[in-house]
């Protein structure tokens, strides 16, 4: 059986450690392995692995910008808030989509430090294009020596009852993206692995593209610097709201690993949400040691096997498994992995249209850097509950906020029912706005609960 994948990965052209990856993780699924982590296998992990954010020293890291590279995760195209394109492409802050905000960021940096921060963006085969397209605007960015962008791998998907492949008169449709733990063997294929380490480039910092709280910190590359550390995850404490998300934990032995919920046996997912007994959750803000990363793929045969996640999908009426790695697990691939505890501020994603209207308000502010801070005064986010029906997608959204409320004095905003809201309206304290017919809002000041009939 596992011929007839190979035949078809090698007729798509993909690489040779590409194909022996998804062999490995295709003959465990054959065994049995369907990538779960049972609670009694794992605990909270231990006080000497985690590394506090404030306890960085700052002084003199600027030099070690010569030697990180920047790689964004840029394969989504945002289709459970309606887009089509690059969610990179929407605009976030004014008329500055994500793209525009990064790329400046970066840009600012060289011009501040003297030194070639290298950026590049690793896309699906949905975004490359508009991707490359649109950073044409940036002709210094183009100018880089390596690669501005590379595309990410794929995967047959298996039919569950007979572990074969998938089929489709829609070719598209038999494949599916490996999750992010391709960015390994991504940036290895492809020669810019070997590309960075050759221009002397050491640290690689790995965000997603729609989280513009992860900023370049020299600090971090310059912690890991000082006390040999090949990989370093930023995490960020739970609340209620992160229960559901991948959590930090620890093996047996010690060593740091990542428990995503697809990795959960069902019996224990309680403990899995319990954000008491495991407080902390992967940001995706990773720092990679790429010579550390080098060494790795030479001594394991250029593989970089991560724990499995089995993701069970209807495809066209069809059962099938999606088989898929986070980037993240790859903190128990290397000894003496560490954990960097964070301010939530480096964690500011744009997963849903609650996300994106927190970043529209005046709650966020973009510095001289470009960089995404918490406007002074602001501590923590407000709770923002926006009613499905009218606001799930972008063109709802366009549509109600053609002003966008103040929230700087907001604790938590709830909207149920069809509200539109003009310019200078201010939400103060906890806001909840009910409305049983459509209402546009304007020069108003909301406190408390209001209804309108």
């Amino acid at each position: 059986m596992l011929n007839q994948f190979v035949k078809a990965m090698k007729a798509e052209g993909l690489p040779d450690m590409l194909i022996r990856t998804f062999s490995s993780y295709y003959e465990a699924l054959r065994g049995g392995k369907m990538g779960k982590i049972k609670e009694s296998d794992i605990s909270a992990p231990q006080s000497d692995s985690l590394v506090r954010y404030e306890d960085l020293e700052s002084i003199g890291t600027n030099k070690l910008l010569k030697q990180i590279a920047v790689i964004k995760l840029n394969g989504g195209l945002g289709t459970s808030m309606g887009l089509s394109k690059a969610k990179s492409l929407l605009p976030v802050k004014g008329n500055m989509n994500f793209l525009d905000i990064i790329t400046r960021h970066v840009l600012a940096l060289r011009s501040s430090s003297g030194y070639d921060v290298q950026l590049m963006f690793m896309n699906s085969f949905a975004t490359h294009q508009d991707t490359i397209d649109y950073l044409a605007k940036y002709p210094d960015l183009v100018k880089q020596s390596l690669p501005i962008a590379f595309v990410q791998n794929k995967f047959p998907r298996i039919l569950q009852d007979t572990l074969a492949p998938f089929e489709s008169k829609d070719k598209d449709q038999r494949w599916n993206p490996p999750g992010h733990g391709d960015l390994y063997t991504a940036i290895s294929t492809s020669g810019i692995l070997e590309g960075l380490i050759a221009q002397g480039y050491r640290y690689a910092f790995v965000a997603n593209s729609d989280n513009l709280g992860a900023v370049v910190d020299p600090a971090i590359a310059a912690y890991m610097a000082k006390y040999d550390i090949p990989f370093l995850m930023e995490v960020c404490q739970r609340s209620q709201m992160d229960s559901k998300g991948g959590h930090l934990a620890q093996d047996k032995e010690g060593n740091l690993l990542l428990r995503e919920i697809a990795q959960c046996p069902e019996e224990d997912l309680a403990s899995f949400q319990d954000i008491d007994k495991y407080k902390y959750f992967n940001t995706n803000n990773l720092w990679i040691d790429l010579k550390a990363l080098e060494w790795h793929l030479i001594t394991n045969e250029g593989l970089m096997l991560l724990p499995l996640i089995v993701n069970p999908k209807v495809v066209q009426d069809q059962k099938v498994y999606q088989l898929e790695t986070a980037m993240g697990a790859a903190i128990s691939s290397f000894k003496g992995s560490r954990a960097l505890v964070v301010p939530r501020q480096r964690f500011a994603p744009v997963k849903k249209t609650n996300d994106l209207l927190a970043i529209w308000s005046d709650l966020y502010e973009l510095n001289d850097q470009y960089q995404l801070k918490l406007k002074r005064g602001i501590e923590k986010i407000p709770y923002i509950e926006l009613d499905p029906r009218y606001y799930a997608s972008i063109d709802q959204m366009r549509k109600r906020f053609t002003g966008i409320p103040s929230l700087a004095g907001c604790k938590e905003l709830k909207i149920e029912g069809d509200v539109s809201f003009d310019n200078d309206v201010i939400c103060d304290g906890r806001v909840h706005v009910k409305a049983q017919n459509p209402v546009r809002i304007s020069n108003r000041l909301i406190t408390g609960e209001v209804n309108y009939e």
